[in-house]
């Protein structure tokens, strides 16, 4: 049990000794693109109203948050690596993956665009970011938006990826902070980029290629596998989040008037 359940257990329990009526507690690891968009503060706190559950979030990149599921220490499992959550699946580690939202990916970098990628070609961009070994500043901490990335790199059949190629292995926020300060290209997911307040002299310069489509799925971690799981209050997530009222939660946020994510609860995606 990690740390973050031992504390919300012993609140529960403190509460409990004081006569006060805890409210249910669950923990949700997720991604750092749902936590530093803003969304969970929009979304989480209108779940609560509706089934008096509180939520927990540890927000790490999607593979660290698979890491923590499989080992038990959360109730629900919320990230964006459909190939990583479909393996997850089918070991057993949770009964059912449901698609929730999406959003896309886009490539940022310097308004003069030195390299030369602007367009709806994110390979294509990628090969001139290579070739002009620009400053290029990847996640490399093994999330959704890493996998996408490095995907891309494999697709444009480069292992040089040029001089100008770092890895920082961190989220979201400090690879675009250190794009800003560098004038690098990051590829961002548009959530995080539109909730992005230290932006520079970086703008979008890659978007609108259907292989940047950036697919969100939940899952309830497996009760069987981890008896302690908090079942009941995971599946009131995953029911609420699914819900008319839940996808209409997500379709209304937005920053400056612009929708950041996308309900499609019930595809298959």
């Amino acid at each position: 049990m990690n740390f973050a359940r031992r504390a919300l257990c012993a609140f529960a329990f403190a509460l409990a000794a004081t006569g006060g009526l805890a409210q249910p507690t669950m923990v949700m690891a997720s991604t750092t693109s749902t936590e530093q968009s803003g969304l969970f503060s929009h979304l989480l706190p209108e779940f609560a109203r509706a089934s008096g559950v509180t939520v927990k979030v540890v927000a790490v990149g999607t593979g660290q948050a698979i890491d923590i599921a499989k080992r038990g220490d959360a109730d629900v499992l919320f990230v964006h690596d459909r190939a990583a959550e479909e393996k997850y699946v089918a070991e057993g580690f949770a009964p059912r993956r449901y698609p929730v939202m999406y959003n896309d990916f886009v490539l940022v970098g310097p308004k003069n665009d030195p390299a030369g990628t602007r367009g709806n070609d994110i390979v294509a961009a990628l090969k001139k970011v290579a070739a002009a070994n620009a400053p290029f500043v990847s996640r490399g901490d093994k999330s959704g938006t890493d996998a996408a990335e490095k995907r891309y790199w494999t697709q444009a059949g480069l292992a040089n990826r040029g001089s100008g190629y770092k890895e920082c292995g961190c989220g979201m926020g400090p690879a675009l902070n250190i794009g800003a300060s560098s004038n690098a290209y990051v590829l961002a997911d548009r959530g995080t980029w539109l909730g992005f307040k230290n932006r520079g002299e970086l703008a979008v310069l890659v978007e609108g290629d259907r292989r940047l489509f950036n697919q969100y799925g939940v899952m309830i971690v497996s009760p069987q596998k981890f008896p302690h799981v908090r079942a009941a209050e995971a599946q009131k997530f995953v029911d609420w989040v699914t819900s008319p009222a839940g996808q209409q939660a997500i379709a209304s946020y937005r920053i400056n008037g612009e929708q950041l994510f996308f309900p499609n609860a019930g595809t298959a995606n």
